[in-house]
């Protein structure tokens, strides 16, 4: 019987998969098989091509330092990491040093080979090995799902045979290195080629748990060629250029006080108007199609989480309880039981509530509750990242309940109304997501599972856009949509997702009359139009890149006179456009004119307005550019217009109008 390599000769397939399981190409083949081809610049593939470059790797560490223990090293969205133990931490030098043992690994050509092996061969092969060993005893039925998969162990051992893959010379036959892992793997590190490097150091805790010890964790990248990975690395530049946290604090716009702690933000002024223009936007959107505002507070009693099934389902997303409440006698004796409160980690117990707090009719529905609440989670301190991941985050949360029948119309407006506010923030290329239940972690009936998912399937492929499946990503309690939207980089971000949810209106016993007077279940639809406002506002500042359009920008327009004389000129430009709630300054620093231009440049303000003595006389200012071209001689009620039609329409101004 043949193996892959006789079936596929083409040196780009790399693995194949065989009757739905990702196999070596060493595998052999049946004839009732079926088996599909897996290229090196698929999905699949650049997994298999990293995860070997993270095998090699860690050979490289073990061959210049040989006391190094091993972790796991699985691949990662465009790379790979390796953890290790070692005594003193990596520096720079070193990953230059690893870079060329992984290259002289790589020319070598070495095989990798898989080989089953039992519980008992795999502790003695690797007894000098205290975290593998540990994996050994994680495998099949001797450890929860959840177990494997807190930081990607399952990458070494899964619910079935424990493998090893042998680092084989090609000449000699030698076994030259070994780990433990699932694979599949590259027939031969040559084909991981030169388009690999090392990347940065980073302390993780092992299998994610701060109980555990610390381990250095290297990260790198590959891709099929060298072209790829300097295309890759430019991208990575231009992301650094634009990384919100740097751009936050060049323009002032929000900081992270130790006073407060880790993962809670505050806005400065000008990062408050660029939110407060963020939801506005948002709120009048709301409005506008049918939703209802409401306010819910930030802390509540143990009870309402323990109805929605958070405490039980998401008690470690949680900050712990306050207990508050507690009266004692003069010897210390309680006297009166205090309670337990918690901050709250999301608002739709409470607007279940809302719904709850009078009798419904199906008159009312469907019935949408928004509010921009904010809400608590216990991120470990690791995972923390800038707005992108806090502890305190102000989600744009909305709540729609409806009759069973209305639930597909329901879905399909809300999908409609999603689309058209984020292109009113400048994103338009989005494809969508369906995220189907987690066979372990669900609630309900798998027949309301399977009506949900297919009614959610039906209206994102009616919307035109691609849809791509995300098998296990749902919540506990429904299905969901995501809207996975690219920015001016090419990155992708999760923002709007709709969910169904047939399960919390059930907890909450919440009912309408219908129409033949009988008492009806609503059906819960939750949606995010924009996650979190942080968040949100990190994927708007890195995808303009600090320049905001128009109608976002802190400051809108900047007068710059030619010499302090002409200053008043401006200003009473400038009440005009104020007048209009345009935010507008006029630069009476003592600077000179051009250093006032580099400034106003730095800061990203959409236009300058210069004036000097021709532009006095003839009641006309300079229009000055983001790129810095300059119009010349425009009259001010030209110059008021078309500042007001840029906000308006939400344009992104960059350089000289077109005349």
């Amino acid at each position: 019987m043949p193996d892959g390599f006789e079936l596929f000769p083409d040196r780009s397939v790399v693995a194949m998969r065989v009757n739905g399981e990702l196999k070596d190409l060493a595998t052999t083949i049946t004839t009732d098989d079926d088996v599909i081809p897996v290229t090196i610049d698929s999905a699949d593939g650049l997994n298999i091509l990293r995860h070997s470059t993270a095998h090699v790797l860690a050979q490289a560490v073990q061959s210049i330092n040989p006391e190094a223990k091993l972790g796991i090293g699985p691949p990662v969205t465009d790379g790979f990491y390796y953890d290790f133990d070692v005594e003193q931490s990596f520096t720079p030098d070193d990953l230059k040093a690893l870079v060329k043992a992984m290259d002289r690994i790589v020319r070598q050509g070495q095989r990798f080979v898989r080989r089953v092996v039992t519980d008992a061969e795999a502790r003695a092969e690797l007894a000098d090995e205290p975290y593998k060993l540990e994996l050994i005893g994680l495998k099949g039925g001797s450890a929860s799902a959840d177990a494997l998969g807190q930081d990607n162990e399952n990458v070494e051992v899964g619910g079935g045979e424990l493998t090893i893959y042998d680092n084989v010379d090609p000449k000699t036959g030698e076994v030259l290195w070994k780990d433990l892992c699932r694979g599949p793997h590259l027939p031969s590190t040559r084909q991981i080629g030169n388009g690999f490097t090392l990347t940065r150091v980073a302390a993780a805790y092992w299998r994610g748990s701060e109980k555990n010890p610390q381990l250095q964790r290297v990260y790198g990248t590959a891709w099929p060629t060298k072209d790829e990975l300097r295309a890759y690395q430019t991208r990575m530049e231009e992301a650094a250029r634009r990384d919100h946290r740097k751009l936050g604090a060049e323009l002032d716009l929000f900081s992270f006080p130790d006073e407060i702690g880790s993962g809670l933000a505050v806005f400065h002024p000008k990062g408050g108007v660029i939110r407060y223009e963020i939801e506005n936007y948002l709120r009048s959107q709301l409005l506008r199609n049918g939703y209802e505002l409401v306010n819910t507070p930030h802390i509540t009693k143990a009870h309402l989480y323990e109805i929605s099934k958070h405490l039980e389902w998401y008690a470690d997303g949680m900050f712990p309880p306050m207990h508050v409440d507690e009266e004692t006698d003069a010897d210390g004796n309680i006297v009166k039981q205090g309670q337990d409160y918690y901050l709250k980690p999301m608002n739709c117990p409470m607007h279940n509530l809302i719904f709850r707090a009078r009798g419904r009719s199906y008159r009312e529905l469907p019935l949408r509750l928004a509010e921009f609440g904010t809400v608590y989670r216990y991120e470990k301190s690791g995972t923390l990242s800038g707005l992108t991941r806090v502890r305190g985050l102000t989600q744009d949360d909305a709540h729609a309940y409806v009759a069973p029948d209305q639930v597909k119309a329901e879905i399909a407006t809300q999908l409609e109304l999603v689309l058209e506010t984020l292109r009113g923030y400048g994103l338009n290329d989005f494809y969508l997501e369906l995220s189907t239940k987690d066979p372990d972690k669900y609630v309900g009936d798998d027949a309301v599972w399977e009506d949900a998912t297919e009614t959610l399937r039906q209206v994102a492929l009616e919307s035109g856009l691609e849809l791509v499946d995300d098998p296990g990503g749902a919540a506990f309690y429904g299905p969901k949509i995501s809207v996975q939207a690219k920015d001016a980089i090419g990155r992708t971000w999760q923002l709007s997702t709709v969910q169904l949810d047939f399960f919390e209106p059930e907890l909450f016993e919440l009912e309408y009359t219908a129409a033949d007077g009988t008492r009806q279940r609503p059906v819960m639809i939750h949606r995010a139009l924009l996650g979190s406002i942080e968040r949100f506002f990190a994927i708007l500042l890195e995808h303009y890149a600090g320049a905001f359009p128009v109608w976002l920008a802190p400051v809108q327009v900047v007068g710059i006179p030619v010499a302090d004389e002409y200053a008043p000129y401006l200003e009473e430009i400038a009440r005009r456009l104020r007048a209009h709630d345009v935010r507008v300054e006029v630069d009476r620093s003592d600077d000179r004119m051009q250093k006032k231009i580099r400034n106003a440049t730095t800061q990203k303000i959409p236009f300058q307005l210069i004036a000097g003595e021709l532009d006095r006389a003839n009641g006309a200012v300079s229009f000055r550019f983001r790129d810095g071209t300059q119009l010349n001689g425009v009259p001010i009620d030209d110059a008021v217009e078309r500042i007001l039609l840029s906000i308006r329409e939400h344009d992104q101004v960059v350089t000289a109008w077109t005349e």
